[in-house]
């Protein structure tokens, strides 16, 4: 058997119960007939700058959606989610005068594991909604039934939304000076704006200082935003995985990075082995029951060779725990001399059910979450490798607290999430001076 497709022999967690596998195999097919979305010398390069992440040299900001829907790939909804990225990118990259990496949660984050496979309203039980990939959202019994045609359709939602990145990050939107003007519209309506005024006017001052001296790099007109998403449903991945005509290496070409799941990191299951195979720079997600001994075999499943830039570490403890559990698995990772990048995911440890029952989260704990990693690393004196986080570039209620302080009561007003809360765009410039500080402290 191809090594590819090795992982067709074991368990594999969170996968659709698709009604028509022959259907199945037709669209899988029809997706490894269609050009890549990405390609591999792209993978390449995004590599390059985790393996300076691994070093200590960069920082990694990757955010976006908790789960995209093909509604959401239009003009407007990419451009307000770069133009967030953007600006929390400005912020850390000279706050903390590090390159920044950006990561875009995009072009692929269609699909969703879920903690229980069927729910449960007035009675009727339906099959979880796992994705625009996989079924609809509507609560009814034809909505719910995984469809294989999605996946085609997830593909073309990703050209289109890659598309537009590529158009709105090359073609002058994303140009340093104007990315720095939206912050002061940001800044003089943040509630907590005074705290960020003095570090707006430092930047200020350096692009007015780089000016006068006629600098004028073509870095400041465009930049690089790699796409991401968690490689879940494998009969998508396998599909879109290709042979480099350069070095004859299979990559996955539906995103730049992909990360495996707290659900399906399982050492003997079809996730660890698909990923295992591939050249893309991955990534894995580790909660807080991970012992240093998993996190090591991990390593060394999907990182033999030690390639800086290869393996992302992503934790996921929650605030209440992170300082607790974090240190002896970077302790241990470290004195195995694995090179990997460490990065704080402070969502998916923070979820609670409010009492309207709507999930949310508190910005609060997030940003306890990310104080408590950079303080583990500061301790340790190892490097704090970036921040992964969900958000969107509209003004919704899903998460309590920020600048504008959400409450509990105000969470109906825009709850418009199609799985998780995310951060609205105040939250998540909030988020980035606050870890702007914290990076520019601990230097």
């Amino acid at each position: 058997m191809d090594l590819l497709d090795s992982w067709r022999d074991l368990p594999a967690a969170q996968q659709p119960d698709w009604p028509d596998p022959a259907r199945l195999q037709d669209v899988a097919a029809q997706l490894s007939e269609l050009p890549p979305l990405v390609f591999a010398g792209e993978c390449d390069q995004l590599k390059a700058h985790l393996a300076a992440v691994a070093r200590g040299e960069a920082f990694v900001l990757q955010g976006g959606d908790c789960a995209e829907t093909f509604s959401g790939a239009t003009a407007d909804d990419v451009r307000n989610k770069l133009k967030t990225l953007l600006q929390m990118a400005v912020v850390l990259t000279y706050a903390g005068s590090v390159p920044v990496v950006k990561i875009g949660r995009m072009a692929g984050q269609f699909a969703k594991p879920r903690s229980k496979p069927f729910e449960v309203r007035d009675g009727v039980e339906l099959p979880a909604y796992r994705g625009d990939m996989v079924n609809g959202f509507d609560f009814t019994p034809e909505s719910r039934v995984p469809d294989p045609e999605r996946l085609l359709r997830a593909y073309h939602a990703a050209a289109v939304t890659l598309n537009l990145t590529r158009a709105f990050t090359q073609g002058g939107y994303a140009d340093l000076r104007q990315v720095h003007a939206w912050n002061h519209d940001f800044v003089a309506e943040s509630p907590a704006g005074r705290r960020y005024e003095r570090l707006a006017g430092e930047i200020d001052r350096a692009l007015a200082f780089m000016h006068a001296a006629g600098a004028d790099p073509e870095e400041f007109h465009r930049v690089e935003v790699y796409s991401s998403h968690e490689a879940l449903l494998l009969d998508y991945e396998r599909a879109l995985t290709r042979i480099d005509s350069r070095s004859g290496l299979p990559y996955d070409v539906s995103g730049h990075y992909l990360w495996i799941g707290e659900r399906t990191r399982q050492l003997d299951g079809a996730h660890v082995e698909f990923m295992r195979h591939i050249r893309n720079p991955i990534g894995v997600k580790l909660g807080p029951t991970t012992t240093a001994e998993e996190a090591l075999a991990l390593i060394e499943r999907l990182d033999p060779e030690r390639e800086p830039g290869r393996l992302t570490l992503v934790t996921r403890m929650g605030a209440k725990r992170i300082r607790e559990h974090l240190p002896a698995l970077v302790e241990k990772v470290t004195a195995s001399g694995a090179q990997v990048a460490w990065i704080c995911d402070p969502m998916h440890g923070n979820t609670f059910e409010a009492e309207s029952g709507y999930k949310t989260r508190r910005f609060d704990d997030v940003l306890d979450e990310v104080a408590g990693f950079f303080e583990v690393h500061r301790a340790l004196g190892t490097h704090p490798g970036g921040v992964h986080i969900e958000f969107t570039g509209d003004d919704v209620t899903e998460c309590v607290g920020g600048g504008h302080d959400i409450v509990e009561d105000d969470l109906h007003q825009r709850y418009e999430t199609a799985c998780d809360p995310r951060l609205n765009r105040g939250q998540a410039l909030d988020l980035a001076f606050m870890v702007a500080e914290m990076y520019r402290v601990g230097k």
